[in-house]
C-alpha cells in the first residue's frame, strides 16, 4: 500500500498523546489509593494533559491533509453503526474535550472532592473525568486499529495483532514522554515511571516482532491465476496494459524496492525500540529522556510507514510490474 504520511503522523502522534495521558491517570490512581505521595501534582497532571491535547490536536490537523473534500469531514461520524474510522472520528474529539477538563481542573484548582478523608481511594471531580477519559481513551485506541485490522482482503492486517500493537506502541511512547515531564515536575516519581516503561516497551518490542513474524508466513489466499482468471501454471506479466498509470498503481503500491523496506524495518527497530530502551534503562537525565523520545517517535514514524507499505493489496497481483 502507498503509505499516506498524514495518517504516519496523525496515528504516532495520537499513540503518545494517549500513552502520555495515560501515564497520568496511571499516577493519579496510585496516588488517590494512598500507595505513593506526588508532590506538585495538579502541576504535573496540568502540565501533562496540556502535551497530551496537543499530541492529540496536532495529530488532528495533520489527519486533515489526507481528505479530499475536508469540508466534508462531518459526514464521517454518520456510519458510526458500522464503521470503525466513524467511531474514531467521534471518539477523538471526546477525549479530547475530557483531557481539557481534565487539565483544567488541575490548574484552575476545582477538584472537588467526593469522598470523605481517610477513605481507601479518594474520588475526586479530576478523577472522575480522568477515567472517563481513560475509557474513551482505549476505545480510540481499538477504533484506530480496527481501521486497518477489520479490511478481510489485505491479510498483513487482518489480525489481532494490529490494534494491539496500536495500544502497545502508543502507550509505551506516551510513558516515555511522561518519564520525561516527571524529571521536571515531578522527579519523586521518576522511578516507577521508569519501571513501568520498561515493561511496557519490552511488551510492545514482543508484540511488534510477533506481528511481523506472523505476517512474513502468510499463506496468500490469491495469486496470479486467480487474479486474471486464468488457471495456466506459468504465467508472467509482460506489460500493465496502458501507456500511463492509474488510481491503482498509485495508491496500492508502495513505489519502493523490497531492500528499501527492509532497510526502514531495520530502522525502526534501532530508533523506536534499542535505542530508547538502553537510554531509559541506564538514565534518568532529562535531556538524555527527552532526546530518547524524539528518536522514538522518528521510529515510530518508520514503524507506521513500514506497516502501511508492506501491505499487499490483491490487485497487486494483477499490477505486478509496477511493484
Amino acid at each position: 500500500m502507498h503509505p499516506p504520511f498524514s495518517m504516519v503522523f496523525a496515528t504516532t502522534l495520537f499513540g503518545i498523546g494517549q500513552g502520555l495521558f495515560l501515564a497520568l491517570m496511571t499516577l493519579q490512581t496510585y496516588s488517590n489509593m494512598h500507595v505513593l505521595q506526588i508532590q506538585d501534582g495538579p502541576a504535573l497532571y496540568g502540565w501533562g494533559a496540556v502535551w497530551a491535547l496537543a499530541f492529540l490536536g496536532v495529530g488532528l490537523f495533520s489527519s486533515t491533509f489526507h481528505l479530499g473534500h475536508p469540508e466534508r469531514a462531518w459526514r464521517a461520524v454518520s456510519q458510526w453503526r458500522t464503521s470503525w474510522l466513524s467511531r474514531e472520528v467521534i471518539l477523538l474529539p471526546v477525549l479530547m474535550a475530557l483531557v481539557f477538563v481534565y487539565g483544567g481542573l488541575q490548574f484552575m484548582g476545582w477538584d472537588i472532592m467526593f469522598t470523605a478523608p481517610g477513605a481507601p481511594i479518594d474520588v475526586s471531580l479530576s478523577f472522575v473525568v480522568g477515567w472517563l477519559a481513560v475509557i474513551v481513551n482505549i476505545g480510540l485506541f481499538v477504533a484506530t486499529g480496527m481501521i486497518y485490522a477489520a479490511i478481510r482482503f489485505i491479510q498483513e492486517w487482518r489480525c489481532a495483532m494490529t490494534p494491539i500493537n496500536y495500544i502497545l506502541l502508543g502507550t509505551a511512547s506516551g510513558f516515555l514522554a511522561a518519564t520525561a515531564l516527571a524529571t521536571v515536575m515531578a522527579p519523586g516519581q521518576v522511578g516507577l515511571l521508569q519501571d513501568l516503561t520498561i515493561i511496557l516497551m519490552v511488551v510492545a518490542i514482543a508484540g511488534k516482532f510477533a506481528h511481523l513474524w506472523r505476517n512474513g508466513r502468510i499463506k496468500y489466499k490469491s495469486n496470479v491465476q486467480t487474479a486474471i482468471g486464468i488457471r495456466h501454471t506459468k504465467i508472467q506479466q509482460k506489460s500493465m496494459g496502458f501507456m500511463g498509470g492509474s488510481f491503482n498503481t498509485k495508491e496500492f503500491f508502495s513505489h519502493k524496492s523490497v531492500g528499501f523496506r527492509n532497510a526502514v524495518r531495520w530502522g525502526f527497530i534501532v530508533l523506536a525500540f534499542a535505542i530508547p530502551l538502553i537510554t531509559i534503562i541506564m538514565t534518568t537525565n532529562t535531556t538524555a529522556l527527552i532526546a530518547a523520545v524524539v528518536v522514538m517517535y522518528i521510529g515510530l514514524v518508520m514503524e507506521r510507514w513500514h506497516f502501511f507499505a508492506s501491505a499487499n493489496h490483491p490487485q497487486n497481483l494483477y499490477y505486478q510490474t509496477v511493484g
